[in-house]
């Protein structure tokens, strides 16, 4: 009997097979091990006749079948790539903003920190192709708001995805890339460098496709929803009227998210995008601190949510790290250099950490610096 781990990577395996396929599944059958055992009469209703007869075959020849091969092949390049981490719904790493999301994903393959996928992020989209004013504006905003400590999430395609990345590490912040290809594929190749880069500085790579598989322009769309699922906001740089950018605004919008556009001269093909956005009710930017300011809002509010009905005292899980931050502060205000100093920790990742620790209720932010929540 194939465990829900296996039994997804056999599913993603087959023809004609896609999310909305996977969750009519789940919701005819319950699990994906269940489904698998499942008769061809049973599974016509909700497989496509290529997925069915792969299914077959399967179920027929579990080891000589292509579905067969192909997860002995996965698990195989599994073992032998040990920095790769596969994150089922069920796994503790699993990013909870992402499982909120209608359809979520299965499985995610993470190359790099699985850590960060569940840091609060903002996601960076744009224009292939952006003005140098364009790919500017993404490289500062990244910069400035991984500086105040969140993971700048996109999609490591060229233009302001590039620029998006890149900003992020030059504030020595944590950044995270969204891939349409298989975890085993970089895609543009050009971006090689950047893809290691991102993995050195504690970020991560992700994917939701089966390993090896090609940049397709229907993956993009799917991908998207994985870029916007992550993050508290999504910001659009530049971006024409028809464009991928608009779709991860959409996404987000679905998603019960925050969307923010950056304007730009009416004389900008590229700015209508966002002009559209701004009419449609996106939040107009101008500084990165604005999106701070917003998000923060947001974050103070489910800090609240979590603080309800725990008392003054909540005893929530924390992890090593911010067990030890927590240390470092001691019981009176201190800001992030002061904690840098004590912890020799870069102050990116603390400013990160104390997000997380202000979710949580440990923390609070005064105007003298971070202090302990009352007891």
């Amino acid at each position: 009997m194939q465990d829900s781990l296996q039994a997804n990577l056999i599913l993603q395996r087959l023809p004609d097979f896609g999310p909305a396929t996977y969750w009519r599944l789940i919701d005819a059958f319950g699990d994906p091990a269940t489904a698998l055992k499942q008769s061809p009469d049973q599974l016509q209703a909700v497989l496509k006749p290529a997925a069915l007869e792969a299914l077959r075959e399967y179920q027929r020849q579990p080891h000589d079948s292509h579905a067969g091969r192909c997860l002995a092949h996965d698990l195989d390049w599994l073992d032998q790539h040990p920095q790769v981490t596969l994150l089922s719904l069920e796994h503790r790493d699993y990013p909870a903003l992402l499982r909120e999301i209608r359809r979520p994903p299965p499985l995610l393959f993470v190359l790099g920190d699985p850590a960060c996928l569940s840091m609060p992020q903002v996601a960076i989209v744009g224009s292939r192709s952006p003005t140098p004013g364009g790919s500017d504006n993404a490289h500062q905003f990244a910069r400035f708001l991984a500086g105040a400590g969140f993971v700048v999430t996109s999609g490591l395609a060229l233009g302001v995805d590039g620029a998006a990345h890149r900003g992020a590490l030059a504030a020595n912040g944590r950044t995270v890339a969204v891939l349409g290809t298989g975890i085993d594929r970089v895609y543009p190749a050009r971006h090689r460098q950047l893809a290691q880069d991102i993995i050195a500085a504690g970020g991560a790579l992700v994917s939701e496709f089966p390993l090896d598989t090609r940049s397709n322009a229907s993956n993009f769309p799917q991908r998207n929803r994985i870029i916007s699922g992550l993050s508290c906001g999504t910001l659009v740089v530049e971006a024409a009227v028809q464009s991928g950018s608009l779709i991860t605004a959409r996404l987000a919008l679905e998603q019960n998210r925050e969307v923010f556009a950056i304007p730009g001269s009416i004389h900008n093909p590229l700015a209508r995008g966002c002009h559209k956005l701004i009419r449609d009710g996106a939040k107009l930017v101008e500084t990165g601190q604005d999106i701070v300011e917003e998000l923060g809002a947001l974050l103070g509010f489910q800090q609240a949510e979590l603080d309800y009905g725990r008392g003054d005292s909540p005893k929530v899980p924390l992890d090593p790290d911010e067990t030890h931050l927590l240390q470092a502060m001691g019981y009176d205000p201190v800001d992030v250099d002061t904690l840098a100093q004590r912890t020799a920790l870069d102050v990116g990742l603390i400013a990160a950490q104390l997000i997380g620790l202000e979710l949580k209720g440990v923390v609070s932010s005064t105007p003298a610096g971070y202090v302990r929540a009352i007891a």
